[in-house]
């Protein structure tokens, strides 16, 4: 995978070198260059934005500006040194290695001609992990960071031309601008992409990847501070762990996501274990 992301902060997408997203980019699965939006200013004071049109607060960002710079990326002939790994990683044998379990990809590697334009924006569709999963199989994807009152809507039509378009939100609420945004959704995708992480099943047993929250975790000391680890987890038999996990994962989206469990893949052991969580609650509340 390639991303490109077009910021006037470059500085701010230093993250995308470090931790499992620089391990990436040290194992050649994935590119990173960053663009400062102002190269492609042309006046003498490199201006980006001016005021709206219509009147009111703020500044929007300038289409004769964000046109170019989206132009020469979508062409691959913005100039720009790709990033590098922030520090270099052991080289060991993981654990998808040594058992021999195949890679394995959320979806097809589309044969789009167009690269993925993402624009972060408090108006966009809600990103979700099924978008994270998704895009995780792009070849090329481009982010432009707005900032202030956003960037003219006319650069995002234009795009269309030059790219696949989506105006993406990470939630109810606004930012400063989008380059917090690209570090989510960027570490959401790549995640996810085959090989990325050393155990496949540590994403495929993710929140959401079943359309529920994932439950609780534990590991050692078998007791801190009077705490113990649930004895089920060290009883050794599989499949009652299994089936632990997977009814503290449904009481916890019961509790803090129940709308979840409208869309999720439920059996009738599922149901019974949920009929029995709603009858303890009412019976605790009357």
């Amino acid at each position: 995978m390639r991303i490109d992301v077009v910021t006037i902060f470059p500085e701010y997408l230093d993250p995308l070198r470090h931790a499992l997203l620089g391990k990436a980019i040290e194992q050649g699965k994935l590119a990173v260059g960053v663009h400062d939006l102002r190269q492609w200013a042309t006046d003498v004071h490199k201006s980006v934005d001016d005021s709206p049109y219509g009147g009111g607060p703020g500044m929007v960002m300038k289409p004769e500006v964000w046109g170019p710079a989206l132009d020469d990326v979508s062409t691959a002939t913005a100039s720009t040194q790709d990033l590098v790994s922030a520090l270099p990683h052991l080289s060991k044998p993981r654990h998808d290695d040594i058992h021999g379990v195949e890679s394995r990809a959320y979806a097809e590697s589309g044969a789009e001609d167009k690269p993925l334009l993402i624009v972060p924006t408090p108006a966009g569709k809600p990103f979700s992990q099924e978008d994270a999963q998704a895009w995780s199989a792009e070849e090329h994807i481009v982010f432009a960071c707005g900032r202030y009152e956003g960037i003219d809507q006319r650069v995002v039509d234009d795009a269309a031309k030059r790219y696949r378009v989506r105006e993406v939100s990470i939630g109810d609420y606004v930012l400063i601008g989008g380059e917090v945004a690209v570090l989510v959704i960027a570490e959401a995708m790549v995640r996810l992409i085959p090989g990325v992480l050393g155990n496949r099943r540590s994403h495929e047993e993710d929140s959401f990847s079943d359309g529920l929250l994932e439950g609780p975790s534990y590991t050692k000391p078998r007791e801190w501070r009077g705490l113990a680890v649930p004895e089920v987890l060290t009883s050794g038999d599989h499949a009652k762990v299994d089936r632990w996990r997977r009814e503290q994962s449904l009481a916890r989206t019961l509790k803090r996501r129940p709308e979840l469990l409208e869309a999720a893949e439920l059996d009738a052991a599922d149901r019974a274990f949920l009929d029995e969580l709603k009858e303890d609650t009412h019976g605790r509340e009357h």
